[in-house]
């Protein structure tokens, strides 16, 4: 019997387990929902506040090469998710990935982060949704206090529709997101051409501002690990603050890697998912890298600064410049791409959430499928009432870099199990193949573990107390109910096949030949 830390369960197992009855998820989405997708996630919060923020507070003008780095790290990475989507096209992204090359324990290791990238990305963009709420309608924000507490209801109604959304379909979801990511590219755009005639080149100098901190600063917790690590104190402009704004800014990207949580339910995974995933960061990093050439140059740095612990945003940036009615504009547009930000996020937690309740991780019973709708509709409405509870309830301003640092650790592991899975199972057909051998695999690890060492030094100690409440969840329940450890034991019957077991129509599947849900078609063909 296998270790219970490190039994995998076969590429082949998991796409059998796509076909089990009261499990399956309906195949509705082609290559451009994907891109859809991606793009709806990825433009949001980062384009209309983080941008301002970290160039004001961190990077001055060089905030631009920030995104490139950003960019390029997201890039290795999409890659890499690329292939390991088009060679096993089940729900559940690195979580699925890590389950067929590490072992299980790092697959729910990688299960949790996600739960954390998605469920808290979920979380925090709904509460900035709800700020942009009043600033369309003209009041205060969406929020109310009640005695000493204060009640976030414009958070709680997006995450309410939103679920609604998920809950009734992946392709309705996809088709409202269509609309509304539409809306915001045009805002996106307006922003950009508007901007460019209030461009003032003295703006950009000097390019990368000169390190801000005193001679005999002591470093803290906010200080980057790497700056600790080099004596390079609080990040504030220079270099370090450059690097430090990268890591930042990578939050802006995040979300492109939801493309990969719907494999199982895309018509043709192994050609649909690596275009959707490419495609989508493409094009939001040169909307991104566009905008921030167009901000940095309307405004000096030093006004874009933080004050009184409020962060400037892309309105004060047109209002400094006297261009008032384009506040409300760019209102709109962030309302718009905060609604389809916290939809994914959400979209791409229940899907990680479905695999591992699917197997057995977490209760199996959640992983019931909708036959209207082809949804884990039961799940769904879970997800959406712990996100409005945190969201609505709860103050969770500073937990952005939690979530970037469990983006990355995901990211580095989809990376490594690129090289694993072409060593272990070369025969596997693979639909999408990263170029140039391991280099490219390697340079994801490498720029990861990069930006991950420029995140704070308390991003870094909340991360560590994440994952050791996921540790002992996994040693309470995780371990004992897994389906595979079932499996392995007598307990449960197998669905489909595994690599040496008979597949779901009773026939022998040997290395390289694929059932038809393999290969991305219904078992009616359709």
């Amino acid at each position: 019997m296998a270790n219970a830390f490190t039994r995998t369960k076969s590429v082949e197992q998991s796409m059998a387990d796509t076909d089990e009855p009261g499990h399956r998820l309906r195949k509705d989405l082609t290559w451009r929902d994907l891109i859809v997708f991606g793009v709806s996630v990825v433009i949001g919060a980062g384009i209309f506040t983080i941008t301002v923020s970290t160039a004001g507070d961190k990077a001055g003008p060089a905030i631009s090469l920030s995104f490139v780095m950003a960019a390029i790290t997201c890039a290795l990475a999409a890659l890499c998710y690329a292939e390991f989507a088009s060679t096993v096209p089940v729900a559940g992204s690195a979580y699925t990935f890590g389950y067929a090359t590490f072992g299980e324990f790092l697959a729910w290791i990688l299960g949790w982060d996600l739960i954390l990238e998605f469920a808290v990305g979920a979380a925090v963009v709904s509460k900035g949704w709800s700020s942009y709420l009043g600033s369309v309608f003209g009041f205060s924000g969406g929020t109310v206090d009640v005695g000493s507490h204060t009640i976030d209801w414009g958070a709680i109604l997006i995450v309410a529709v939103v679920t609604t959304l998920l809950a009734l379909g992946t392709k309705l979801s996809s088709r409202v997101s269509a609309v509304i990511t539409a809306i915001k590219v045009g805002v996106v755009l307006l922003v950009i051409v508007v901007g460019f005639f209030y461009i003032k080149s003295a703006n950009y100098t000097p390019f990368v501002p000169p390190a801000e901190h005193a001679a005999g600063e002591k470093a803290s917790v906010d200080s980057t690990l790497f700056s600790l690590m080099t004596g390079g104190g609080d990040s504030s402009y220079g270099w370090y603050g450059v690097l430090a704004a990268a890591s930042i800014v990578f939050f802006a990207f995040i979300g492109f890697d939801v493309v990969a949580t719907t494999a199982e339910e895309t018509r043709n995974p192994r050609k649909d998912v690596p275009r959707g995933i490419l495609g989508s960061l493409l094009i939001v990093t040169v909307l991104y890298v566009l905008v921030t050439i167009v901000v940095t140059g309307m405004a000096n740095y030093k006004q874009l600064a933080s004050s009184g612990g409020d962060s400037k945003n892309l309105a004060d940036v047109f209002a400094l410049n006297g261009v008032t009615w384009a506040e409300k504009v760019i209102a709109i547009g962030a309302l718009a791409g905060l609604t389809t930000v916290v939809m994914v996020l959400m979209l791409g937690q229940s899907r990680v959430a479905f695999a591992m309740c699917r197997d057995g991780l977490l209760p199996r019973g959640l992983a019931k499928t909708n036959p209207q709708f082809g949804t884990p509709a039961r799940l769904t409405v879970l997800i959406g009432v712990v996100v409005a509870v945190v969201a609505g309830f709860f103050p969770i301003n500073k937990l952005e870099e939690m979530v970037n640092v469990g983006t990355l650790f995901a990211f580095i592991v989809v990376a490594a199990g690129v090289l694993v899975l072409r060593r272990t199972r070369p025969d596997l057909q693979r639909g999408f193949t990263v170029p140039g051998g391991p280099i490219i695999p390697v340079l994801a690890i490498l720029a990861c573990l990069w930006l991950m060492l420029n995140l704070s030094a308390l991003t870094w100690i909340r991360f560590v107390v994440w994952m050791v409440i996921g540790v002992l969840l996994y040693l309470l329940y995780g371990m004992r109910h897994s389906m595979v450890g079932r499996r392995e034991r007598g307990e449960a019957p197998g669905v489909g096949t595994d690599r040496s077991s008979d597949g779901p129509s009773g026939q022998q599947i040997r290395p390289g030949e694929e059932t038809e849900t393999a290969r991305g078609e219904s078992p009616s063909g359709t």
